[in-house]
């Protein structure tokens, strides 16, 4: 693949801003690209999008609703029906030709209507969560849609940003950046903004470029756009270059039900063809049945039903706050039965507020305050909730310092260094997690006297900040020494310091986190905390909020634990700290190993790999570019409560597509096994291919509603799954009861009524509408139907589809669609046998349905 983006790189033409391009002076590519380090005017970035077009890789046009329209008729399917109409119209029987168009035509228009309009609901959804990238547009940092980068823009980046277009490099901060998805490498490289000629046939040596799909790792910088969309590095085989997640369950699902579907329709065919071999039936009038009982036995109907299903859960999820990135992933976030997140914003309030800060013999200290604030002030890469906190403290006096560099913050030092000057002092000030500052310290302050940090006293100020952490308070040190004038200051510069003191903060608890944890706790999802902060603060804050943290595992303990002893560990443990991006990607494989659906939730850039991992990512809308790309679920507002409301959401969508697969497992397998076996004794057809067509028309009209419906408490009070053995179960123990009471009206029609075709036709099709569709009230519920209220709308469209059915013999339409008015005497059997149909069915589903009830 590295080869494939090489090849594409060095043969682009110099100056198109292709990335892999000899490296140019910047002031050379600012004049090709007819920009500045000012960017661009408003009206001249349109004009370039229109030139360049979007910035997406993907390539992907806008499809108009004609086109989607017509796409619809190539379904094999439909294709086989239009081409044995056309045969029809050719051997003379015009009528049931044109009926069979008509009919295909009318569930084409019904499926294209729904599923487009539950599409442009979707993509409006999902609009709302698009990515933005900071430009310098008419003079002003904005932030706008990453589609609407153009050429010669001027961009900011600071760490957690996806790169969002191929870019020059203008100015760098401690740039580190993870091109893994381009180059392979695994670790961060270093970015700098010199301006050296370097043969760039290598996209790991192009240090003053940066490429579209890489993210910023640490530091800031800001960049000029050289090439969007199709011209970056990543080019057309963007797409074969992301990482493409494991098939979803729902995904897994549908393809077992597909798979099961397929071998009926085959059989029954199969069938078919032999007894009108057998029978000496005329060969197009057993291809036109043949092919009219597979449409009748396969739910076309099914990708609409499940667009249209899911996109209301969609939207519903979208009231809750919760926006739905991928359709298919709303029944895997019903399924989660394991979530997993950090305890910050998810069991506490997220708002930190500083609370101290203390000099090392416990007293309040404006010097460790000062300090402080000028770290968090100067720092230019990006904020943490503590530095919000001390930058909102309140006034601090900081006049005559002045920032000389910075040395960024990242997620193995778990520090951030500035160095100021004051008067004609140098100070590089350090603050980070007080395990990862002592050792960089050789001295610490105390009554304005610098004393030897040696073992002693090292014990003591550790045991001060963990007495700091059992009370529940966050703590940071501040450490600081002089330094020497240099043209550049690193990492290696953060060594014999000088500790002065910490800061403390308190995020507490939200004042509803133990009482939705215990609701996730009743409706089957467990929680579990992975958190980087040290375990007493983490024990402090569990025990407040009800999660047991009697025994918490740290990340030292996890790497001297073997896969296996793992995958015990996380079936008993609720609370890891101290854990790194990679142990979490540990513990999450470790409870996937155990069959659970995993949820992970994350909003920083060290998440990303997690998220990736589970079986749904969730982010959160204020997360970083990185973390909600790798997200399939987006978060409005960082709650519990929200997250539980949205689990229940995709519960009841995933309850509504069942539904309607074990109507289509039931009772259209019923009614074609049916037809199938009256094929054999009866000297004509059973039912004519139009009027089966007709017949799955009006079926599939009454069951769009089905999305509306509501759903049993007991379904929505654990994680569902699918089950296929339930689907195949419904079609062999359902279906043939709907047999038997089709073979009993034949019986009456043949024996009763002396039926000729025409009226047999009727009466089967009234009798086979009319059961197929009533029974929806049954099988929509594993508890007492009347006990179990259905929507409203689901409740007309039935009713409506029944007395179109019962009213069709009686209509204009009547004699060109082969149906004849039937005896009155004849719709008393009719209700009789429906009721006794749907009191056998409600007996017979309970033991299938078992396992969701209370």
């Amino acid at each position: 693949m590295q080869d494939q983006i090489t090849q594409q790189a060095t043969q682009t033409p110099l100056g198109e801003g292709k990335a892999g391009t000899p490296t140019i002076p910047l002031k050379t590519q600012f004049e090709q690209l007819q920009s500045s380090e000012q960017g661009l005017t408003g009206d001249e970035a349109r004009k370039r999008l229109d030139k360049y077009g979007p910035n997406d890789t993907t390539g992907t046009k806008h499809v108009s609703g004609l086109v989607q329209f017509l796409r619809l008729f190539l379904n094999p399917l439909i294709l086989v029906l239009i081409i044995a109409s056309l045969i029809s119209a050719i051997l003379g029987d015009p009528v049931d030709a044109s009926i069979i168009l008509v009919i295909v035509l009318i569930s084409n228009i019904l499926n294209f209507v729904q599923t487009y309009r539950s599409q442009k609901a979707v993509e409006k959804l999902r609009a709302s969560v698009a990515s933005t990238a900071t430009a310098l547009r008419d003079g002003k940092w904005m932030e706008i849609p990453r589609r609407n980068l153009v050429p010669g823009d001027m961009i900011r980046l600071t760490a957690g940003d996806l790169v969002p277009a191929d870019a020059r490099l203008v100015q760098t901060t401690d740039l580190q950046v993870q091109q893994a998805a381009l180059t392979g490498e695994s670790q961060p490289v270093e970015k700098t903004a010199d301006d050296l000629a370097v043969p760039t046939e290598n996209l790991a040596e192009a240090h003053n470029k940066v490429f579209l799909g890489t993210s910023v790792v640490s530091g800031s910088a800001t960049a000029l756009v050289t090439a969007t969309g199709r011209n970056t590095a990543f080019g057309d085989i963007a797409a074969s270059l992301a990482s493409k997640p494991p098939q979803t369950e729902f995904e897994r699902g549908m393809a077992g039900f597909s798979l099961l579907i397929v071998r009926t329709v085959f059989f029954l065919v199969v069938f078919i063809f032999l007894v009108g071999i057998l029978g000496h039936h005329r060969p197009l009038e057993t291809i036109l049945f043949a092919i009219s009982l597979a449409v009748g036995l396969t739910p076309e109907g099914l990708p609409a039903i499940t667009t249209i299903t899911l996109a209301q859960g969609a939207q519903n999820m979208a009231k809750q706050k919760v926006i739905v990135k991928y359709l298919e992933s709303i029944q895997n976030f019903g399924s989660i039965d394991t979530f997993c997140s950090d305890k910050t914003g998810t069991l506490t309030t997220g708002e930190t507020q500083l609370e101290g800060h203390l000099d090392l013999s416990n007293q309040t200290s404006d010097r460790v305050l000062l300090f402080g604030y000028l770290n968090s002030a100067y720092e230019t890469g990006i904020k943490s909730p503590l530095d919000d906190a001390i930058l909102q403290y309140g006034s601090v006096e900081s006049s005559g310092y002045s920032k000389v560099d910075e040395i960024p913050f990242d997620f193995e030092r778990r520090r951030l260094s500035v160095i100021v000057q004051h008067q004609d002092e140098l100070l590089l000030i350090t603050k980070g997690a007080p395990e990862s500052v002592l050792p960089c310290c050789s001295t610490y302050e105390i009554n304005n006297t610098n004393k030897p940090l040696d073992d002693a006293a090292r014990a003591n100020l550790v045991k001060m900040y963990q007495d700091l952490n059992t009370q529940g308070y966050r703590a940071l040190a501040v450490a600081y020494r002089p330094v020497p004038q240099a043209a550049h200051y690193s990492k290696a510069d953060e060594q014999a310091m000088v500790l002065l003191g910490f800061l403390t903060f308190a995020d507490p608890p939200k004042p509803d986190a133990a009482q939705v944890l215990q609701a996730l706790k009743n409706d089957g999802v467990q929680v579990k905390i992975l958190t980087g902060d040290n375990e007493l603060v983490t024990r402090h804050v569990c025990d407040q909020v009800g999660l047991d943290a009697s025994r918490i595992v740290l990340g030292s303990e996890l790497d001297h634990m073997t896969d296996e002893a793992l995958s015990r560990v996380v079936e008993q443990v609720t609370v890891f700290a101290r854990v790194s991006p990679r142990q979490k990607n540990r513990i999450i494989l470790a409870l996937k190993s155990h069959k659970h659906v995993v949820g992970y939730m994350g909003d920083g850039i060290n998440d990303a790999p997690s998220l990736h991992t589970a079986d749904v990512g969730i982010s959160v809308s204020t997360g970083v570019d990185v973390a909600k790309d790798a997200a399939a679920i987006i978060l409005l507002e960082k709650s519990l409560q929200v997250l539980h409301d949205g689990i229940l959401e995709g519960r009841k969508a995933f309850g509504n597509v069942i539904k309607y697969l074990l109507m289509g497992t039931s009772s259209n397998f019923g009614n074609m096994f049916s037809m199938a076996g009256a094929y054999v004794f009866l000297p004509f057809l059973p039912m004519l291919p139009s009027q089966i067509l007709l017949n799955n028309l009006l079926y599939d009209t009454s069951q769009v509603a089905i999305p509306t419906d509501n759903v049993d408490p007991s379904f929505i009070k654990k994680p569902q799954h699918w089950d296929i053995n339930l689907l195949r179960n419904f079609m062999i123990f359902i279906g043939p009861i709907s047999s038997i009471f089709d073979f009993l009206t034949f019986f009456i029609l043949l024996r009763v009524f002396h039926a000729g075709a025409v009226l047999f036709h009727t009466g089967w099709f009234v009798e086979s509408l009319a059961t197929q569709t009533l029974v929806v009230f049954i099988i929509r519920t594993a508890g007492n139907p009347l006990r179990s209220r259905p929507s409203t709308p689901l409740v007309i469209t039935v009713l409506l589809v029944v007395a179109i059915g019962i009213l069709l013999p009686y209509m204009p339409l009547a004699v060109p669609l082969g149906f004849t008015p039937l005896p009155g005497l004849y719709f008393l059997f009719l209700i009789a046998m429906t009721i006794a149909y749907l009191l056998l069915v409600a007996l017979v589903k309970r033991p299938l349905l078992r396992r969701y009830k209370q």
